[in-house]
């Protein structure tokens, strides 16, 4: 067995979960990254993963497949270094481990991190907002599901997967009505509901029913809707609130786009954000 197996193994299972007790959101990154790296690896090599060996990820392989991820599958410079940290990461755990590779370890640590510029960030004023919040057809069940997730994003600025993690048990709607959520980094917060919101909530979660640990925002399948699902309903949303809102066809907005729309009018209220950052 060539050592890449095993210590990528105690890597996850030794390092990442035990010792740093890593979110399952960072497990899941690197993991990806990693999935990726050893694809890769096998085309150039020929080998199967279980057969490569740490020599076979020099600097000159992750480097390739760094090149790789920005002109094959025209990922972002941001998504690139999330790779390289999934990267760098194993090879820092490695090096104590193996330091007969402490040459070709080193190597791959010097691999730099890009610059990238940093986009103006987009928020959605008054008329955009009502425009998405009319958008989902609210004749129909997931048009009211889509309704009630895209008002919660607004009103709490929660990130994607803090709203698809909340489960029922974490909303109040009784007196200091609040939605729960354990957010990035862990941090267990509770985030205010308006009058609007709370009624939308009620109305929905009386429709919706379910257990107190069942996900708040589900599927047909009464499972949890997924990243990829929320991008979907929002860009679709998006292109119906376009036609009614002319300025939203300037804008690129994306779920995340909420989140600051949020920060914004907070703002504009006089509501310091900056004792809530994270």
């Amino acid at each position: 067995m060539s050592a890449l197996a095993p210590t990528l193994e105690a890597y996850f299972t030794d390092r990442l979960i035990g010792q740093r007790r890593a979110s399952p959101n960072t497990v899941a990154s690197y993991r990806d990254a990693w999935r990726l790296l050893l694809r890769f690896a096998q085309t150039r090599t020929g080998k199967e993963p279980s057969q490569l060996d740490i020599a076979d990820l020099d600097a000159s392989v992750v480097a390739a497949f760094l090149e790789d991820l920005e002109t094959e599958r025209h990922n972002s410079v941001r998504t690139r270094n999330a790779r390289l940290a999934a990267i760098r990461s194993f090879f820092r755990y490695a090096a104590y481990r193996h330091p007969e590779h402490g040459g070709l370890i080193a190597r791959v640590l010097d691999i730099p991190t890009k610059r990238t510029e940093r986009k103006d960030v987009t928020y959605l004023v008054a008329d955009e907002i009502e425009a998405l919040l009319d958008a989902p057809d609210r004749e129909t069940w997931c048009g009211r599901r889509d309704h009630t997730l895209l008002k919660v994003a607004v009103q709490t600025g929660l990130r994607v997967s803090e709203l698809t993690g909340l489960r029922n048990s974490d909303v109040e709607l009784g007196t200091g009505a609040h939605v729960r959520c354990r957010g990035k980094g862990r941090k267990e917060r509770s985030t205010p509901l308006d009058k609007e919101t709370i009624q939308t909530l009620r109305v929905w979660m009386a429709e919706r029913a379910g257990e107190a640990g069942d996900c708040l925002f589900p599927t047909r399948a009464n499972s949890s809707l997924t990243r990829s699902a929320v991008g979907c309903l929002f860009a679709k949303h998006t292109t119906t609130a376009r036609q009614h809102c002319p300025s939203l066809r300037a804008k690129n907005p994306t779920p995340h786009t909420l989140r600051h729309t949020c920060a914004m009018e907070l703002l504009r209220s006089g509501v310091d954000v900056s004792c809530g950052r994270e």
